[in-house]
């Protein structure tokens, strides 16, 4: 399969040298696995085992003496797949970790560490976590046209240069914008994960989207949870899809999946750890004016949204394309490590996004077409007075009483 260079490749690498055990954390089919292989490839003295593969699995469950015998002992690496597979694997691994120090090992696990990295509590101090997350729209457009990304980089530059220097917003012409825009489309619909940008036609990508969602079910949730609730799931996701970027409505999501209050939450924590959504807090100060408690719900990929709902109509037939933008700058966000918020008042004024950054407040509202200011955005501007405030649009790059206009597809230079 084609290799797409991940940026998390090089923090891989320089981190190698350290004796911290890596785990790389993310959905299924993101390219844990590529990755790891791409880096075990480039390495010698190291060995590539996975825990799908019972026989291996087994012995490291219950003869972990025996196990680093066979595959640590002799080698300076060691990159375990599937790790979540291993129940107490912390355990398991802190014992390789103390008594084999000069190996180096690198795990992966299709959830969050919290729930299938089994007993990590005994690894504090002893691992660093990274978040591998499907494609970024910067890998997605890199694999996709080189000399584009390139120069996209320089107008990225220009713009990170203008926003703490103030120095002066480059031109982004409109044939450049253009060509811009048609792989954000194609990326807006589609999403990011690596299998399904290599595809060839929509109906392969369609084809490898019912695929991930199906094994979803089947790995996730039946083999890894040992749930026997995926109906009631299934129709959780679909409504949480529906109600993307909305602020939840709990009694709503009970009436349609059938779980009762506790279930419920039990099932959007697991939705959450296994990177299929995650529910966005809002940011406040004054109790008294602000929303405090209730979430928005957004996804980690737009593809993985779409193939719930059936819908790949193109960017310009949407009637949710307000919806899939502001879930965009969702991932964009979050994959870049940022917390996300949103602010919202009793009187509904409302902000898309609050990110804290270097400890100063960034404000993001999201329009699907051209918009000079919102009066929601300038009462926060006016209240908070944020290092940066940001209208994103499909096209516009300007700077106007303050208020910087950012297209889509710049997101990355906050």
């Amino acid at each position: 399969m084609t290799y797409i260079k991940r940026d998390l490749q090089q923090i891989i690498k320089d981190n190698l040298t350290r004796p911290e055990i890596i785990a790389i954390i993310g959905p299924r089919q993101s390219g844990k696995t590529t990755l790891m292989r791409y880096i075990f490839n480039t390495l010698e003295n190291a060995e590539f085992i996975s825990f799908e593969d019972r026989k291996i699995l087994e012995l490291f469950i219950e003869d972990e003496k025996t196990f680093a015998d066979l595959y640590v002992k002799n080698n300076h690496y060691l990159f375990i797949d599937e790790f979540q597979y291993a129940e107490e694997g912390g355990k398991k691994l802190k014992y390789i970790y103390d008594h084999y120090p000069d190996s180096k090992i690198v795990i992966s696990g299709s959830s969050a560490s919290g729930v299938t990295i089994h007993g990590i509590k005994h690894l504090i101090g002893r691992i660093f976590v990274f978040n591998l997350y499907p494609l970024s729209f910067d890998e997605f457009l890199r694999f996709k046209n080189k000399a584009l990304f390139t120069t996209f980089l320089e107008k990225k530059e220009a713009i990170r240069e203008h926003i703490s220097k103030d120095g002066k917003l480059p031109q982004v012409s409109k044939p450049l914008m253009k060509m811009l825009n048609e792989i954000y489309q194609e990326y807006l619909i589609y999403g990011g994960y690596p299998r399904v940008a290599v595809s060839k036609s929509n109906e392969e990508k369609e084809t490898v989207l019912k695929n991930i969602y199906s094994t979803y079910f089947l790995r996730e949730i039946k083999d890894i949870f040992s749930l026997t609730t995926d109906f009631n799931l299934s129709r959780l996701i679909k409504a949480q899809s529906i109600q993307l970027g909305d602020l939840i409505s709990y009694h709503s999501l009970q009436e349609v999946s059938g779980f009762d209050h506790k279930g419920l939450l039990t099932h959007l924590n697991i939705l959450e750890k296994t990177f299929i959504c995650k529910r966005v807090n809002p940011y406040f100060t004054n109790k008294r004016t602000e929303i405090i408690k209730v979430p928005k719900v957004y996804f980690y990929d737009n593809g993985f949204r779409n193939i719930i709902i059936d819908d790949f109509k193109i960017y310009s037939l949407r009637q949710d394309i307000g919806k899939l933008n502001e879930n965009f700058i969702f991932t964009q966000l979050t994959y870049a490590g940022m917390e996300v918020k949103f602010w919202r008042t009793k009187s509904k004024a409302e902000v898309d996004f609050i990110i804290e950054k270097g400890g100063e407040l960034i404000a993001i509202e999201s329009k699907s077409s051209y918009s000079s200011r919102t009066r929601s955005l300038m009462n926060f501007k006016n209240k908070y007075d944020p290092f940066l405030t940001v209208i994103t649009c499909p096209d516009m790059l300007k700077e106007d009483k303050g208020v910087l206009h950012l297209p889509f597809v710049f997101i990355s230079v906050l």
